[in-house]
């Protein structure tokens, strides 16, 4: 909803009722303050809310911090960051204190308009602004040839050839033209500038408006009264000419942002606004997103995004889950299979029974870490915020000099030199040139499968030397396969399960010391070793890759008719899981309790005491054992990820320095580094989490700047304490909290890209910072001279801007992500 309040507040109406407001505005501005509406675009935080908003109307960073200034004047906003370029604001606001309709209001107040995230009328709005734009500058260019044409004459013609009446005339005709351009194609800048003034605020819109006010002013003074103090010249075709060139300028990067955050707004908001959803009696109805509740059957028409998680009812369809999973290919789903909110429905129109809607659903859970990447400002965009004020105080400065200096020799001449002054040092292009880049790239790596939680990483992402990958799940595929189980009796092979002849008779163990290998369960004609039993008890309350792995194996022996498993007759009680570990709990079979660890060696042989273990069994990635006895030991198959070699290749090329750290035993970890063509003097198994972290600190305080890639499991302190984190894999979610980048897809080569978009980020940063200075270095003494006419200095201004737009844009082409390959 857009919300539009004109009344100027008092330092008490910021937070009084909106009294005056008509009953329809009030009541919409009620409305977001009732829970179920701020909900939708706030989080909830002990207390402590935080909500994403669009703000439209921003043009520069001055309007963003005059935005912030409000903002953290109101008692019980705690937090604000707008960034200009994405138009976004993040609000933290105690609702205690201070309400949404308030802090909503203050903004308006400001002369923006505001709307909550993911609001249907956003789009609207924004195009409306680009129609609206693309009119004013239509006549902006309509009137601009006109009034050149009218001016030539005077240029080019004697005196003998047209005669001070018809020059006269044509000054008139062009001053005609003139004030649709003042009036309509200006108005933006003349409502900016005086909110500026009402305020008491400098925005970059009040140089430009004042240098749009002493052109006309100074024209049609020579105009009205050619024998003035202000002389005889007219610069009607200046102030059409720059008022034009400033609207391209305006309007292509209006164009650049609906390519780029409007692409990113474009994600965010695929879901539907309303669905079909089939009633108890069998009718269907149509109802709101936010209507939909848990067992609901919604109806998905071929091109329609999925409104929440749930199963297909029945048949088939081919569905689009790229920015979910981060895979291109199209997936087939056919009955009772999972579909996620926010996939897209290729195939025909199906029916879907919801599971899960609003923040439950993975589409929330991804939206959620592409609002977080606004939450930080880059330093650069910092600093350019800092030094935005006094350029702006200065640059008025400087122009009022320049035209003191030479009002005394030509009043008319000096005002204009003031107006180039004003025009061409307009700061758009510095304050553009790091969120138009990194805008940029964060819409890359969104289509690619990459989240970015901090889009100031990219600064950090372009210093990396060094990498550090965890192995089980990173390196390796994440489903790993049990191998082989060794027990006191030897080893056995679990890839396939053995099937007897005839059903066995279930046996348990009848004293504390029966041997594992020869405890058996017979499920339905299939012998299920009581060790692996034992071990899936622990491990199906653990998410681990390990446990998964072994959980998966227990389920492979007892699926017997490819629809249901048998469940174990182990269950287990207070589990706990201590990271980089194990598994520690009680283990119930059949009335037999036991105090069962499974996890590492150093881990088990703390239980149980060293030299336990047998040697043959020691290379194993997981144990079991009791306090009194060394029970089985299981090795698993890890597949290294197909892209692995060209991914540790390609970082190696670029001088980056690579390690694996893992928790797993040392041979296994060399020999992952071995294939990889990994230096075994950085490959290290057997660590902590404790570990991990000492070795990264060891790397930062060497001067390395280090990347962690984690499957987030064990990861948390070292994913916490890099320069830069990826998650990966799975289990990405439960490490949002510590990684800057979150990989959806399962392609190692991922990291790669992001390191080296990193880099062309900030190449491209610099350049258009460069590119910045080196014009205001250039332009600025001729505007002081006079050697820059108006016209010429609106060129320049809207040029500068547009170079910035446009090598940014280079970060968007479909090709970046081919180029390592």
């Amino acid at each position: 909803m857009a919300l539009r309040i004109p009344q100027h507040p008092t330092p008490d109406e910021a937070l009084s009722p909106p009294a005056r407001l008509d009953d329809n505005l009030a009541h919409r501005l009620q409305l977001l303050d009732e829970p179920a509406t701020f909900s939708q675009f706030s989080v909830d935080t002990c207390g402590q809310w935080t909500s994403q908003v669009c703000i439209e109307g921003m043009h520069c960073v001055a309007c963003a911090l005059a935005i912030e200034d409000v903002l953290r004047s109101l008692p019980g906003v705690t937090s604000v960051i707008v960034d200009a370029a994405a138009r976004r604001a993040t609000v933290e606001w105690n609702a205690s204190q201070v309400l949404p309709s308030q802090w909503f209001g203050a903004i308006q107040r400001l002369g923006y308009q505001v709307f909550p995230a993911h609001d249907p009328s956003l789009r609207n709005a924004r195009s409306q602004e680009v129609r609206t734009t693309l009119w004013r500058l239509g006549v902006a260019g309509f009137c601009m040839m006109q009034v050149m044409m009218y001016a030539l004459p005077g240029y080019t013609a004697s005196a003998t050839d047209i005669g001070a009446e018809m020059l006269q005339l044509l000054r008139w005709a062009s001053w005609v033209l003139s004030l649709p351009v003042l009036l309509f194609s200006c108005a933006p800048y003349w409502r900016s500038a005086w909110l500026d003034l009402r305020n008491a605020r400098i925005s970059m819109d009040l140089p430009v408006a004042l240098g749009m006010a002493i052109t006309f002013i100074v024209s049609s003074a020579a105009t009205f009264d050619p024998q003035g103090p202000l002389g005889s010249e007219v610069y009607f075709d200046s102030f059409t000419m720059f008022v034009f060139f400033l609207l391209s300028g305006r309007w292509l990067e209006l164009r650049w942002r609906d390519k780029t955050v409007g692409a990113l707004d474009a994600l965010m908001n695929r879901l539907p606004q309303s669905v079909v959803r089939k009633t108890d009696s069998g009718a269907t109805q149509q109802v709101g997103l936010h209507q939909l509740v848990w067992g609901d059957t919604v109806q998905v028409r071929q091109g329609e995004a999925f409104p929440a998680d749930g199963h297909l009812i029945e048949g088939s369809t081919w569905v689009e889950e790229a920015l979910l999973t981060g895979e291109a290919t199209p997936c087939l789903r056919k009955a009772y299979e999972t579909l996620l909110a926010g996939s897209f429905n290729l195939g025909p129109t199906v029916w879907m029974r919801v599971d899960q809607v609003g923040s439950g659903t993975r589409f929330s859970h991804i939206v959620a870490l592409m609002e977080s990447a606004f939450a930080r400002k880059p330093r650069l965009a910092l600093l350019v915020e800092r030094i935005a004020r006094p350029f702006l105080v200065c640059v008025l400065f400087a122009a009022a000099a320049a035209g003191f200096y030479g009002w005394s020799v030509s009043p008319g001449h000096a005002l204009m030199v003031a107006v180039s002054v004003l025009i061409v040092t307009c700061p758009c292009a510095l304050s553009l040139a790091t969120p138009a880049a990194m805008l940029a790239s964060a819409g890359v790596l969104a289509r690619h499968g990459v989240l970015m939680r901090d889009i100031a990483a990219l600064e950090t992402l372009a210093q990396i030397d060094t990498v550090i990958f965890d192995k089980t799940g990173t390196l390796t595929q994440t489903q790993a396969v049990l191998q082989t189980m060794h027990t006191t009796t030897g080893s056995q092979s679990m890839q396939q399960p053995k099937v007897p002849t005839t059903p066995t008779t279930p046996t348990t163990p009848t004293t504390p010391t029966a041997q594992p290998s020869q405890l058996r369960l017979s499920v339905q004609g299939q012998a299920v070793p009581i060790a692996l039993q034992w071990a899936n008890a622990l491990a199906e309350q653990s998410w681990h890759p390990v446990s998964r792995a072994l959980h998966g194996a227990f389920m492979q022996w007892t699926h017997t008719d490819s629809v249901s498993p048998h469940p174990s007759i182990a269950t287990a009680m207070e589990v706990h899981e201590i990271t980089g570990h194990g598994l520690e709990g009680l283990v119930d079979m059949q009335g037999a309790i036991k105090r069962l660890r499974l996890g590492s060696q150093a881990f088990c042989e703390a239980f149980l005491g060293k030299g336990h273990i047998p040697p043959r069994a020691s290379k194993a990635q997981a144990h079991l054992c009791s306090s009194t006895q060394w029970l089985a030991s299981f090795e698993l198959q890890e597949d290294i990820r197909p892209d692995a070699l060209a991914t540790v290749q390609s970082l190696r090329s670029m001088g980056i320095e690579l390690h694996v750290l893992s928790g797993d035993s040392s041979p296994a970890v060399q020999a992952v580094g071995t294939l990889l063509g990994i230096d075994g003097a950085h490959c290290h198994g057997g660590n902590t989490p404790a570990d991990k972290l000492a070795y990264v600190r060891s790397l930062q305080k060497a001067g390395r700047i280090v990347a962690m890639v984690g499957d987030g499991f064990n990861d948390m302190p070292v994913l916490a304490a890099s320069h830069v984190a990826f998650a990966f894999g799975q289990a990405a979610p439960l490490a949002q909290a510590r990684a800057d980048l979150v990989v959806l897809g399962t392609s190692l080569g991922a990291v790669r890209h992001a390191i080296y978009l990193g880099q062309k980020t900030m190449r491209i940063v610099r350049h258009n910072i460069v590119w910045a200075i080196s014009y205001n270095a250039v332009c600025i003494p001729l505007a002081l001279m006079g050697l820059l006419p108006a016209w010429l200095a609106g060129l320049g201004m809207a040029a500068s801007s547009l170079f910035v737009i446009g090598h940014s844009l280079q970060l968007s082409q479909s090709t970046f992500w081919t180029d390592l390959n």
